[in-house]
């Protein structure tokens, strides 16, 4: 009888627990919405890539702050930096990246000391790869800002693509190691 009795509740005992561990998981991902985007918590060298006629050394940190509730990316230093007459070696910027909502999608605002303002819908199509881009409905060019870690490296680019074109054109390409 009490085999019985234990055989019946094994199963039940079971089903709770999995619900319970499945609960707990799912709470741990709601408290923490930036899980996905973890590969770009510290501070990191950039060096410019490419074609830009830009050559800049620096860093910059992405941390959470206000407890958590936001993901911020800050330029910490500007080591040395030559370029084009137009380009700004003295541009300074802010990132923050919140969740928009308790469930929400995540979505970042930043800042330059150009006066520049943008908007972007942020995702992961990979575990090492964030896409920043804006809103293409807006007046003017999108941007597209992409950080992609690869082992100890992380590669960042910043692409603009102007109004009626299909095609991103590079403006700033970086990358660098953790400090």
């Amino acid at each position: 009888m009490k085999t019985a009795r234990i055989v019946l509740f094994l199963p039940a005992l079971l089903a709770v627990l999995t619900l319970t561990c499945g609960v707990s998981a799912q709470t741990a991902a709601a408290k923490n919405p930036f899980q996905s985007l973890s590969f770009l918590e510290g501070t990191w060298e950039a060096k410019t890539n490419g074609d830009s006629g830009v050559d800049s050394r620096g860093a910059y940190a992405f941390a959470l702050e206000l407890r958590g509730h936001i993901l911020s990316r800050h330029t910490i230093s500007k080591d040395s930096c030559k370029g084009p007459a137009d380009y700004n070696c003295d541009h300074s910027d802010l990132l923050y990246i919140y969740p928009d909502g308790p469930q929400g999608a995540l979505r970042a605002i930043y800042f330059d000391n150009e006066g520049h303002v943008i908007k972007y819908d942020v995702s992961t199509p990979s575990p090492t790869t964030a896409v920043f881009i804006s809103d293409e409905s807006q007046p003017g060019p999108q941007f597209r800002l992409v950080y992609e870690r690869k082992g100890d490296t992380m590669f960042g680019k910043f692409q603009i693509r102007m109004p009626g074109q299909s095609e991103w054109k590079p403006y700033l390409e970086w990358s660098g190691a953790r400090k």
